[in-house]
């Protein structure tokens, strides 16, 4: 018995994932590193908290110090 293979594809587009690194972001399916894309951080739009300079992303948040800290990551309106 002859068994024929036939090329196919599948649209994975909604598992790919990226992550920012050195420059760019290493697009991952599965876990499976699968290709990368060149990153320019410049004009790039963040939301509040969040900021982008020398190609990492940073978060700015508060939180208390001290023996008895106990919340982590309020945001302005004290909601933690």
């Amino acid at each position: 018995m002859i068994v024929m293979l036939t090329p196919k594809q599948a649209d994975v587009t909604d598992r790919v994932i990226g992550k920012v690194k050195d420059g760019s972001i290493e697009l991952f399916l599965d876990n499976q590193s699968i290709g990368k894309v060149p990153l320019s951080l410049e004009g790039i739009s963040m939301q509040p908290n969040f900021e982008a300079k020398e190609n990492k992303i940073y978060q700015s948040y508060t939180s208390s110090e001290g023996h008895d800290a106990r919340y982590t990551d309020c945001d302005e309106g004290g909601w933690c």
